[in-house]
């Protein structure tokens, strides 16, 4: 039995992680980008990100003032779990209260504060049942600069291929500087109009730089990842060759007559990390 407890004080510890500590394939793409850089200020601004990385390390503080909405993906196997959906919530507002982490959870009308980031349906809870003998929950604090970026567009089938990339193109451009490139742009084709906005967040989680196993949607992402960079919308908006790190892609079958494409778009703070429990 995996008890309610052990779940809370998971969540606690893997959200103190994923505010502080910036994963290693995100950090290594921002020293790569900085490296590669030729504009100045470019090369400031990507400078003064990974300052800020090795401070909030050192200091044991999260990077950004922005702690995010909590996003928990959670992988349920073939175990025995206390109350699951109780020891999240615990976890989340265990967090905000021992990181800490900014309360950033209202009511979307009157716009009153909950003071513990919980609220109805929040923590957001993504569930998927696998045939394992394991929990695994990845936290995904989701901040919102980016976040107000995302766009979501029920195209018809005729559009295709180059359709998706005008769209990823136009909501690029559209965001400009607003989500604090350099991004990650996660890209979600297929499913239903909900289901396909869950899997551009989805693809957010996978490794920057590392290529889908899908060869069409690999040749995809390098693409798009590098008319997106063509933008020259660069560091912070300013300017520079890199205005995503990394595009990633998730794809599900869909109803013949549509072609759901979503984007999510995530700043440079490309915070996550995640726990396996087993029995």
């Amino acid at each position: 039995m995996i008890t309610q407890k052990k779940v809370e004080e998971t969540v606690c510890q893997i959200y103190r992680e994923a505010v502080i500590n910036l994963p290693e394939d995100v950090k290594n793409a921002l020293k790569t980008a900085y490296e590669r850089e030729e504009d100045k200020t470019a090369r400031l601004n990507l400078e003064t990100v990974l300052e800020n990385i090795e401070t909030a390390s050192k200091s044991g503080i999260p990077m950004c003032q922005d702690t995010g909405l909590p996003i928990v993906f959670v992988k349920l196997g073939n175990v025995e779990v206390e109350n699951l959906y109780e020891g999240i919530r615990q976890g989340v507002a265990r967090a905000t209260r021992e990181v800490p982490l900014r309360p950033n959870v209202v009511d979307p009308l009157t716009r009153e504060n909950t003071g513990n980031n919980l609220g109805k349906d929040i923590p957001q809870i993504n569930m998927e049942l696998v045939d394992e003998d394991i929990l695994e929950l990845t936290v995904f604090p989701k901040g919102f600069g980016s976040e107000n970026n995302n766009a979501l567009k029920m195209a018809l089938p005729g559009e295709g291929v180059e359709g998706l990339k005008k769209f990823v193109l136009e909501t690029v451009l559209k965001a400009g500087g607003k989500p604090c490139p350099p991004t990650v742009v996660g890209v979600g084709i297929g499913g239903s109009s909900d289901m396909v906005m869950k899997l551009a967040k989805k693809a957010l989680l996978k490794p920057v730089g590392e290529r889908n196993p899908d060869e069409r949607l690999a040749e995809l992402e390098e693409e798009l990842l590098e008319l997106v960079n063509n933008t020259g919308i660069g560091p912070m908006g300013l300017g520079g060759k890199t205005t995503a790190l990394d595009v990633k892609i998730e794809l599900a079958d869909t109803h013949t007559a549509g072609l759901p494409m979503g984007v999510c778009i995530q700043c440079w703070a490309a915070r996550h990390a995640t726990a396996v429990l087993k029995p």
